[in-house]
């Protein structure tokens, strides 16, 4: 098959033929239908921190239709069109049975979807229902992100939103503030590519203020943020956050920084400000998504800007390294 391979850190990726998966038993095989560029992929090839590197394949947003089964594979059948939820686990434990996937002690996060076929597992698998579309079926992941995200934050329906940082999942904590019941929900940018978009996605305001963000935020909200939702991760958002939340507000964060981050802690102890981390999410809250895009909600779709082909794949994905237009890209291996 063919697939876009990691070379090594900081090296383009390149269209190579590998070898087919072969499912094991308890296995399966995916024909991919389409697979999201994810901001995280490009921090893989740069930061070592994730752990890749030359010979692997990418891509953990994606879709497709079941090909092949290994032995003893129950709960999925040929034909079947899937979203893959990819939190690989053993599907059996405590944390599996809860829907906590991210915390089975057997816990990984699985790529693959940059080629024309991946090697999954039933637990993984998320059958689409008739209405929804293979690309539906890969933006499931940065939706159910988002909603983990709100879910963590205690988020009422009469709170003020800040939201920093106006990529797919900034936009998509967005839809889901506003479809939780808040009205004013001020996104945060350096730049304004997604301005128009933001609004579409459930937004009220877009702040571009690099020389005062704070005050800009204030203005555009009328106020603190009750939820500072830190979509970027890049050292001194915190401590931009700590200055844009009101007393005993809360900041969390959703953005992947693996670089040593400081903030004035006494600054934030004084407001009593509550810091919460957010990571993945449960298979419920993935099904959720699914059935959001299932009931006809066409906000999340507006993230899609572009779907390319696998061959395209490696220069659309340098293109990314900077800020551009683009929000979600898709590949159509």
């Amino acid at each position: 098959m063919r697939a876009a391979v990691m070379q090594g850190l900081n090296k383009p990726l390149v269209i190579e033929t590998i070898a087919d998966p072969t499912p094991g038993a308890g296995e399966l095989v995916v024909k991919v239908g389409r697979c999201g560029i994810c901001g995280s992929d490009l921090h893989m090839t740069e930061d070592p921190t994730y752990g890749k590197g030359a010979g692997d394949v990418l891509g953990h947003e994606f879709a497709g239709e079941v090909v092949a089964l290994g032995k003893g594979t129950e709960g999925v059948a040929i034909g079947d069109l899937v979203s893959v939820i990819p939190l690989a686990s053993c599907g059996t434990c405590a944390a599996c049975r809860a829907g906590e996937v991210a915390y089975c002690d057997q816990f990984d996060l699985q790529g693959g979807g940059y080629a024309e076929f991946a090697i999954t597992r039933p637990n993984q698998c998320v059958k689409l229902p008739a209405s929804a579309s293979l690309a539906d079926g890969a933006i499931i992941e940065p939706l159910a992100v988002a909603l983990h995200g709100v879910n963590m934050s205690g988020l009422k329906a009469d709170d003020k939103i800040l939201i920093l940082g106006a990529g797919p999942i900034g936009l998509a904590v967005a839809f889901w503030a506003r479809r939780k019941g808040a009205t004013d929900i001020v996104i945060q940018d350096l730049n304004d590519f997604q301005q128009l978009r933001a609004r579409d996605m459930g937004a009220s305001g877009f702040v571009v203020d690099p020389a005062d963000p704070v005050g800009g935020a204030e203005r555009a909200l009328g106020g603190k943020a009750d939820i500072v939702f830190e979509c970027v991760g890049v050292p001194g958002l915190i401590e931009q956050a700590v200055g844009q939340v009101r007393a005993r507000g809360t900041i969390l964060l959703l953005g992947l920084c693996t670089k040593p981050d400081t903030f004035n802690s006494f600054a934030m102890l004084s407001k009593e400000v509550r810091l919460v981390t957010s990571a993945f999410f449960t298979r419920q809250e993935y099904e959720e998504a699914l059935d959001v895009l299932n009931a006809g909600a066409a906000e999340p779709r507006l993230l899609v800007t572009d779907t390319i082909s696998l061959n395209d794949t490696p220069q659309r994905f340098e293109a990314l390294r900077k800020r551009t237009h683009d929000c979600k890209i898709l590949i159509a291996p």
